[in-house]
């Protein structure tokens, strides 16, 4: 392949991965226009679960039996709890908001490795931690002009982000040597069953699929699940395996515009100061994830989605 291809497949993959993430978080809202929460989460995960199951039968024999157990805590920690919060935030606040928030992710998996993973963090990379979190609370400032509660919905947000770092840190310590994209497959598989029994309790199935708004709306939560979750994660594993680490870590960068974008054409409101708030986290994840002595933060840990 050229340079100039190689190129045009680097930058192609880099946009389509803005795109697609950047666009989760509007999803959410269109599912939700005829489903509740609960099953929007549930339809993502099931989708998701069923386009990765090739995956698994192909590359049954890959994943250790010992380490089954920690790839089913991955999957709820780094994609079942995390839909669930996000789609019962999405209820209160806008997609545009918890696209902003969800830019904290890289930092806030820094951060939890240094406090209970013993990654050491070097002393050039804290004051980008720092600015990261001044913008997260400029973002919860100007939330809560609207209401006490709009803040306690955007802090779901803020829960799902910790939860993906928990996982990134506990993967990188535990996981090493699985594939990555055997352990979201195989998470996303044994996590079927319960997102079947979430849509069964949730009295899904018994719904009238006669009506053209509830059809969008699970239309809406398949594609999240099956674009959003499945193909992104393929497509962002072949991004790093192209371009490295520190091209692929600045996905991060596009992924809340894209969703600024889907909001203002929603007619979602965005405050001056969840603007400003975005560009000081965007500062620390720069200064966080910059090459400092010749060395990079690991890839997983700019593993942004949403």
């Amino acid at each position: 392949m050229t340079a100039q291809k190689q190129q045009w497949v680097k930058w192609t993959l880099f946009v389509a991965l803005c795109v697609i993430w950047g666009s989760s978080f509007i999803l959410m809202k269109e599912g939700m226009k005829a489903l509740s929460a609960y099953q929007v989460a549930a339809i993502r995960i099931l989708s998701a679960g069923l386009v990765l199951l090739p995956v698994v039968i192909k590359n049954l024999r890959a994943i250790p039996i010992n380490k089954i157990v920690l790839i089913l805590v991955s999957g709820l920690l780094g994609s079942f709890f995390p839909a669930f919060l996000f789609c019962i935030a999405e209820t209160h606040i806008d997609s545009s908001l918890a696209g902003f928030l969800n830019a904290l992710t890289p930092i806030l998996t820094i951060f939890i490795g240094m406090l209970f993973y013993q990654v050491p963090l070097e002393k050039k990379r804290l004051p980008g931690v720092l600015i990261g979190f001044a913008g997260m609370l400029l973002i919860f400032l100007a939330t809560g002009s609207r209401g006490v509660k709009e803040v306690w919905y955007a802090a779901l947000v803020l829960i799902a982000t910790i939860s993906y770092a928990v996982n990134v840190n506990m993967v990188g310590r535990y996981l090493k040597k699985v594939g990555s994209i055997n352990i979201a497959a195989f998470a996303f598989v044994m996590l079927i069953i319960p997102s079947m029994v979430v849509l069964i309790f949730t009295g899904f199935f018994n719904l009238h699929f006669g009506n053209k708004l509830l059809i969008y709306s699970t239309l809406a939560s398949v594609v999240l699940g099956v674009m959003g979750t499945a193909v992104a994660s393929i497509l962002f594993y072949i991004l790093l395996r192209r371009a490295g680490q520190l091209f692929s870590s600045m996905v991060t960068y596009g992924i809340p515009f894209v969703g600024l974008f889907w909001g203002f054409l929603a007619g979602e409101t965005v405050m001056a100061l969840q603007i400003v708030g975005l560009g000081v986290i965007f500062i620390g994840v720069f200064l966080t994830s910059k090459p400092v002595n010749g060395k990079l933060v690991k890839p997983d840990n700019m593993l942004t989605k949403a």
